[in-house]
């Protein structure tokens, strides 16, 4: 693997923001009862017709209600609950770069304050158990460390992980941070830099409420991967990080806290030979089922879980509409919902638990939606 050479870089000006031209897709909805309706929110760009924040629900058959304006907010791009899902977290993805915090009150969200993340274009947020919250700054190359108060106030920042170096293509002429996880047996903190073309370990000090490096620090990834977001498996010991820049998922190994690069799996059909990039990632809840969303082919990747943890890509379930920055597969695991930017709506699909396949329900118009929160 190409060695990357070290360097204080300059912030980026460029957001990771895809900001191709929006086209408005038609509407299908179908009607259920509302007792069973599954709320949810959705996170916007506002440099066109959105205001902010939004909020809707997917009936039992996987059709929507109406999108509804939950609280205003300067592009909302990624949202998180804290652990008692009363109050709602949104970056500002902006430069300076911001986050807010509200609590939810029906079908409003009401602002509670605001603080300054730490870098520009702040694109993704998380939250742990101890209430405290990463925010992963695009252009800043960096990730910030804060913290929730009991009445769901952001304190200001409290430390700051600066992010060095840079990859092979002209996406990564710097650190650009794109996530932040907390590993779920709570050992620490995993952090994808696109630029860098590295994942970055790290933990919380309690007693300081500062980020400390790992002995080792840093995962290399194949040259011009461009790593973006991950997920882990629920039982066994392999975390899959999708890879924006080459289109693969790449499965990890974790043993005892060492990582490494198993193998890379393309999510792409094989007869595609345009322009893609990936954006998102999930895991079904048993471990059976790889998802991912491709801006370009515009298509959902389905991809089985193999007995070894490798990855077979089994189908691309088209979206719909252009450029499916992200999706989510729903609370019961019946349905998945994505989220095209630049089709200006969401989609949903009913999902088989056996074979992992979807099938088209509906769809509705939402402004340039870029995140769905359950």
């Amino acid at each position: 693997m190409k060695t990357i050479v070290f360097a204080l870089s300059l912030f980026s000006i460029i957001s990771c923001k895809n900001t191709e031209t929006k086209t408005e897709t038609s509407v299908t909805q179908s009607t259920t009862s509302e007792n069973k309706d599954t709320s949810f929110y959705i996170g916007t760009y506002t440099d066109g017709t959105s205001k902010g924040i939004y909020k809707l629900a997917l009936k039992e058959d996987g059709s929507f209600t109406e999108p509804v304006l939950a609280a205003k907010a300067s592009n909302p791009s990624f949202l998180a609950f804290n652990k008692n899902k009363d109050i709602l977290l949104a970056v500002n993805e902006n430069d300076p770069g911001t986050i807010e915090s509200f609590q939810v009150n029906g079908d409003t969200l009401v602002q509670i304050n605001s603080s300054n993340t730490g870098g520009a274009h702040p694109c993704y947020v998380t939250t742990n158990n101890q209430d405290y919250v990463l925010v992963a700054n695009y252009s800043g190359g960096n990730v910030g460390l804060l913290k929730l108060n009991e009445d769901g106030k952001l304190s200001e920042l409290l430390d700051l992980e600066q992010h060095i170096g840079k990859g092979t293509t002209d996406r990564q002429e710097g650190p650009h941070a794109h996530s932040s996880w907390f590993i779920p047996d709570g050992s620490g903190i995993i952090s994808v830099d696109l630029g860098t073309n590295q994942l970055w370990f790290s933990s919380i000090n309690t007693e300081t409420n500062k980020l400390d490096p790992n002995p080792t620090q840093k995962l290399d990834f194949e040259p011009g991967a461009g790593p973006r977001h991950l997920v882990f498996h629920p039982t066994k010991n392999y975390v899959y990080v999708l890879n924006e820049l080459n289109n693969t998922i790449s499965q990890i190994e974790n043993k005892d806290g060492n990582y490494t690069v198993l193998n890379n799996t393309s999510i792409l059909p094989e007869d595609f030979k345009d322009f893609s990039k990936a954006a998102d990632i999930h895991i079904s809840q048993d471990g059976k089922f790889v998802y991912a969303s491709n801006r370009g082919n515009d298509s959902i990747a389905i991809l089985e879980v193999l007995e070894n943890g490798g990855l077979k890509l089994l189908a691309n379930e088209p979206t719909r509409g252009k450029d499916p920055r992200n999706f989510q597969i729903t609370p019961d695991e019946k349905f998945i919902v994505a989220a095209n930017q630049n089709g200006n709506n969401l989609v949903s699909y009913k999902r088989d638990s056996e074979t992992g396949l979807l099938t088209y329900v509906a769809q509705v118009s939402a402004p340039a939606p870029v995140y769905i929160l359950f």
